[in-house]
């Protein structure tokens, strides 16, 4: 073998091998400037705050450099910089100088466009994009959630029903004291932050099964992360690397040197988001530029200014307060309460790195664990290893509250005791090793069974998690066609809770059997999946219109992502046999008149309402299509509690998805790994490798990665 080799396999996947991991990761450096350089660079300006210098100098792009701007993921770094390890500076260092190498020969022709001369990669962005990628939008869910707790009772809504939304939450609820916390930001948020670069995760599956369950004898591994399809390029990259005889191959993000799900030959390790409360607020009591702090008395805020720079307009001035606590909403020179929120994981990012380069020589379950759960931000990991051991780690930094608080409920600041007091170890956080089922299943689900802590407060349903579970517990001699089939089941568990109260009261009509007929998937003919969906919606907007008002309820559903992310606590009072919720209602007299109401239509396939194009990150979908950056329609079967998530919903005026973006399983007895993705490896519109994997993705079919010498040479450009 040469000293280094990079090559492109026949669906354009980057293979490289070298004698050192050096200059594998120089070269992977250099992969993902050339086939992602547009995407990594506009992550970076997003991150930057920066975008109305570079992109465009509307109201619209200020509010998203100035949420960046307030995130500042851009501080602490030499802190960061200085902590990485000697193996992960190096690493970090050669991967830099690939993409340097690689931007220095031909940047994005995107850049003369908007008059860009983009910086050197550095190790800064490195930790930025870690940084992003751990927070976007799976963190900002949880806080969404916790600002509608303060709306709702600044809107008066009475103790009982509060209880019954966040059942087992609201330890030290002041109630008198959050009426009065002058909230200065609703929960819209910037509703373009979403459209250019940046990873919009919702959901995922991934599942580990012992080869007790298996045909090949061997424990086999599936991954299928649920973020945003409706763009191009994709938000997952695929590699195969090898060094001096050993390798790896699976999926990362360009920007970050890592791989982050995948499997080298001992180990294979999959993700999925774990809603763990890493996010707090504290009421700050302010006057004259201090919050007030016992027993100190009046302490003066840190005052940060930031410039953001405009095209062709003047510059504007933002001033942001910060404290222990975080960064204050509001104006503390005006007297009054605010929240102060901080994110745990703001100002980390060095030991996500750390850990993630030793994942290449890691050979077993146990190891992994250790490696993963010492990644800063919050992750349920499952992996296997050849030995046939398979395990599940839960990750993040999760502060340390005291006891009987959740972390949900705000707190006043100016008392110590509710101050973060650390973090808590990733050996106590939840994890499991060899479960006697043989299998461990994460759809991002609660999961702290698994461990003496609570970190999740808030999470999803565990409908996903359920039917996996059902299908793993009564299947033996698996193998990965089997998965394959699992990762693209449509049936509802959600649907059949619901269907169980409803089918007896549902009218007989034409429509009314359609859906007492409807075998609960999600496939792209059911009729029966759409009228469900209407009176599913209608529910919503009989009980929780009727506590929040028809206006509040659309604004949530439109506007945040609380309904699709913690639908689980407004199911729990649908199918609760009383609630509060109901007023003088009964809830079979709530869902006949939903039924009425909603079943009143012309029915439709399922999958005529789930028709998305996918669009170009740098010009959603302003080119006419026939220039060919946008790709489809394509129809995305499923719904937010089906196997094969397929969400699709509009959010301030613009559709945005959640799917499954990219597909993999692992069985430990061969040395490839099955994937399909929705896109290519190309961010280049001209490259025949732009789209090169949709077709398999659509038609649920699977490529195999494997480790193979260069046949033929392929230049890799």
């Amino acid at each position: 073998m040469k000293t280094s080799e990079i090559w492109r396999d026949e669906h354009g996947v980057c293979h490289i091998a070298s004698d050192n991991k050096m200059d594998v990761f120089r070269l992977m450096g250099f992969a993902h400037a050339i086939d992602r350089g547009m995407q990594m660079l506009l992550m970076r300006i997003l991150g930057q705050g920066r975008a109305s210098e570079i992109l465009d100098a509307s109201e619209e792009m200020l509010a998203i450099d100035t949420f960046f701007r307030r995130m500042d993921w851009n501080g602490s770094m030499d802190l960061q910089i200085d902590a990485l390890s000697p193996e992960a500076r190096k690493l970090t260092e050669a991967y830099c100088a690939g993409a340097n190498q690689a931007f220095s020969e031909k940047r994005p022709w995107e850049c003369r466009l908007f008059g860009y001369r983009p910086e050197p990669w550095s190790a800064r962005d490195v930790i930025l994009i870690s940084r992003m990628v751990g927070y976007l939008t799976l963190a900002q869910s949880q806080g969404e959630m916790e600002r509608l707790l303060i709306e709702l009772i600044q809107a008066g809504l009475d103790q009982e029903r509060l209880d019954e939304l966040f059942p087992g939450i609201l330890g030290d609820l002041d109630v008198e004291l959050i009426k009065k916390i002058d909230l200065q930001e609703r929960l819209v948020a910037p509703p373009s932050l979403w459209n250019l670069a940046i990873p919009a995760a919702m959901a995922s599956n991934n599942w580990a099964v012992s080869g007790q369950k298996t045909a090949s004898g061997m424990p086999i591994l599936a991954n299928d992360p649920h973020l945003e399809v409706n763009r191009l390029p994709n938000v997952w990259y695929e590699v195969v690397l090898k060094i001096a005889g050993r390798w790896a191959m699976g999926a990362n993000m360009p920007g970050v040197p890592a791989l982050l799900i995948g499997r080298n030959p001992d180990l294979a390790w999959g993700a999925t988001y774990t809603f763990m409360d890493a996010t707090d607020s504290w009421i700050e009591k302010c006057k004259d530029g201090c919050y007030w702090r016992e027993p100190e008395g009046w302490v003066p805020f840190k005052k940060r200014t930031e410039i953001i720079r405009r095209k062709k307009k003047a510059p504007v001035t933002v001033t942001f307060y910060e404290n222990p606590h975080g960064i204050l909403e509001g104006d503390p020179q005006r007297e009054g309460l605010y929240l102060a929120t901080a994110w745990a994981p703001s100002f980390s990012g060095a030991q996500t790195v750390n850990s993630l380069v030793k994942m290449f020589e890691t050979r077993s379950v146990a190891e992994g664990m250790d490696l993963l759960g010492q990644v800063e931000t919050s992750w349920n990991w499952v992996l296997a290893d050849s030995q046939g051991n398979i395990g599940y780690q839960m990750s993040g930094l999760m502060p340390k509250r005291r006891p009987e608080v959740s972390g949900f409920v705000p707190l006043p600041g100016w008392e110590p005791q509710n101050d973060w007091h650390g973090f808590e170890r990733h050996t106590d956080l939840p994890r499991c090793l060899n479960p006697d089922c043989g299998y461990f299943v994460t759809a991002n689900q609660n999961l702290n069974a698994y461990s003496s802590l609570e970190p999740i407060n808030a999470g999803m349903g565990a409908y996903r998690s359920d039917r996996i579970s059902n299908r793993l517990a009564t299947a033996d001699g698996l193998t990965p066609e089997d998965m394959y089939r699992l990762q693209h089941d449509l049936y509802s568990a959600q649907a059949e809770r619901f269907m169980e109260i409803l089918a007896p009261l549902l009218p007989d009509t034409a429509n009314g059997r359609i859906l007492k007929e409807w075998n609960l998937e999600y496939d792209a003919a059911s009729k029966g999946a759409f009228l469900f969906d209407r009176i599913y919606r209608e529910l919503y907007r009989q009980v929780f219109g009727a506590g929040l008002g028809s206006a509040a309820v659309d604004h949530i559903e439109r506007h945040t992502g609380i309904f699709n992310d913690f639908f689980i606590n407004f199911d729990r009072i649908l199918l609760a046999d009383r609630s509060a919720w109901f007023g003088d209602r009964t809830r079979e007299a709530i869902y006949r008149d939903a039924a009425a109401k909603a079943l009143d239509v012309a029915p439709k396939a399922w999958g005529e309402t789930r028709r998305v194009t996918l669009k170009n990150i740098v010009f959603d979908g302003r080119l006419p299509k026939f220039f060919g950056f946008d790709r489809g329609p394509v129809t995305l079967p499923g719904s937010l509690a089906t196997p094969h998530q397929g969400q699709v919903f509009e959010s301030a005026g613009r559709q945005t998805t959640f799917a499954p973006s990219f597909r993999m399983v692992i069985d430990l007895a061969e040395e490839e790994i099955h994937t399909s993705m929705a896109g290519g490896p190309s961010d280049r519109r001209f490259s025949k490798w732009y789209v090169s994997d949709l077709e398999n993705w659509t038609k649920g079919r699977y490529k195999r990665l494997k480790i193979a010498p260069d046949p033929g040479h392929r230049p890799f450009k």
